[in-house]
């Protein structure tokens, strides 16, 4: 039988919840386990709610969501994935630095929105694809003397992880990087897990990150 996913949802606007709620009620193997009004009482009850993935809404008050994401990622709790009405870069740079598996718009349809909780309690990551191009852009266009050069942790992969790296960096999904790379998608996945390892990195927005600090993307 397979495991229920556990979702708690952390959001100043009770309507936002109880459609967040309604939505997620149609859907077998999720179930939503508690709610919270901001990120400090997300806190104190994510320490006696047991969750998989928390739902987290930015702009709270107390204490915001990506200070909350924060405080969750450190203490390594449940999955975070940020589902916020405003598109702004600094709310994406501060997301996946605070520890976020994602990062997806209110607008998102309820059908992906679903999808990107299977994904992230999987272990991978989503992020909005507007944010995924910003986030690439911001690094491309840094001037080349601003670039920091590799660390250590990017000796330790293989010429053949460095190039499934910057597959990812480039956007490209499991099955495009298989099909760019003449690979079998289960190869693909074994290689991205090797990666997320050795640089001890949660997922692949992180990996992206990684990627662009230290010089390890393809060219063209």
């Amino acid at each position: 039988m397979a495991e229920t996913i556990r979702v708690f949802l952390a959001d100043d606007q009770e309507l936002v919840r109880t459609g967040i709620r309604l939505v997620l009620r149609r859907e077998a193997g999720i179930e939503v386990v508690g709610e919270a009004s901001d990120g400090q009482e997300a806190l104190d009850l994510l320490e006696q709610i047991p969750a998989d993935v928390v739902v987290m809404d930015v702009r709270m008050p107390r204490m915001d969501g990506i200070e909350a994401t924060r405080h969750i990622c450190a203490r390594d709790g449940p999955k975070v994935l940020i589902l916020t009405t405003f598109d702004l870069d600094e709310y994406v740079f501060d997301a996946i630095h605070a520890g976020a598996s994602g990062f997806l718009l209110k607008d998102t349809a309820p059908r992906l929105f679903v999808e990107a909780i299977r994904t992230v309690h999987a272990g991978d990551a989503v992020i909005a694809p507007s944010a995924t191009r910003r986030l690439i852009s911001h690094f491309a266009s840094r001037p080349q003397g601003s670039a920091k050069p590799p660390d250590q942790r990017a000796a330790l992969l293989s010429p053949r992880e460095r190039e499934v790296l910057a597959e990812i960096a480039a956007g490209q999904s499991n099955m495009e990087i298989a099909a760019r790379m003449y690979l079998s998608e289960a190869t693909i996945r074994t290689h991205v897990s090797h990666i997320l390892t050795k640089l001890g990195l949660r997922d692949r927005v992180q990996a992206v990150t990684f990627a662009y600090e230290n010089g390890l993307t393809r060219l063209g």
